[in-house]
């Protein structure tokens, strides 16, 4: 069974976000960037689907700039076989995305396409849904445990309710939760041996996609500050500012 795991570059969730002076997105010019934390998730259960014999080939799949090599590295040191960059120097939205990849899963072949729910930039949470429409593959969404058995998959998914256990037939695209598994650190030998593992390059234009934007950011802002709290001196007063002031009431 071979499995197909996209990998994001994203600003590290440790920064600070700061806006740009032009307010037109958020800055990332010498500023840490890692591996989108669900996606490592993704990563970490396709590794595990592989050392329970149940997954043969894991491939990290991670599309932009060039840099974006680093993330393909960090999934190969986790234990990913070879990695697929798909190259693009535009912003790259969820719909275009999702439409490269479909590109991909009918060059590879994928029985699994493991995703993570969302990526902490954007918080888009569309990309493995559309992926499944453009397929026309079943879906399991917000994973919390994943098991395979013979062409078919049993998820768990995190639901409002509480937990939901359902049956997929494989090939299916799964979009994975936190819960599912605890990200392994990868050592030092492995991140030794990812330098020796294969990184193929495409080029965004040779994949034949309409990867044009659908959507213009007009302007990026700072939230307002908090406001300082007030001491009222009893509990009409504080009635009152909620009704007349704050307006909950």
């Amino acid at each position: 069974m071979k499995v197909l795991v996209a990998v994001k570059r994203v600003v590290d969730y440790n920064v600070k976000i700061r806006v740009k002076a032009d307010k037109t997105g958020v800055e990332t010019a010498n500023v840490k960037m890692s591996m989108n934390p669900f996606d490592e998730i993704a990563v970490e259960e396709a590794v595990r689907l592989k050392e329970a014999g149940t997954a043969t080939e894991v491939i990290a799949v991670s599309m932009g700039p060039q840099q974006c090599q680093e993330t393909i590295r960090t999934a190969l040191a986790m234990g990913a076989d070879r990695g697929i960059l798909v190259k693009s120097d535009d912003e790259l939205q969820p719909l275009a995305v999702a439409k490269l990849f479909k590109a991909l899963v009918e060059k590879e072949t994928p029985d699994l396409v493991l995703l993570g729910k969302q990526a902490i930039d954007d918080d888009s949470n569309q990309t493995g849904q559309m992926l499944a429409g453009l397929l026309g593959w079943p879906q399991a969404t917000f994973l919390s445990k994943v098991a395979i058995g013979d062409g078919v998959a049993t998820m768990t998914r995190e639901i409002d309710g509480g937990l939901e256990t359902i049956e997929v037939k494989m090939p299916c695209v799964g979009t994975v939760d936190l819960r599912l598994n605890t990200p392994r650190y990868a050592s030092l030998p492995n991140i030794m041996k990812a330098k020796k593992k294969p990184i193929e390059t495409i080029e965004v234009g040779s994949l034949g996609v309409d990867v044009a934007p659908r959507l213009k950011t007009l302007k990026v802002e700072e939230p307002p500050e908090r406001q300082a709290g007030v001491m009222v001196p009893d509990v009409p007063t504080l009635v009152d500012k909620l009704r007349n002031e704050a307006k909950v009431i």
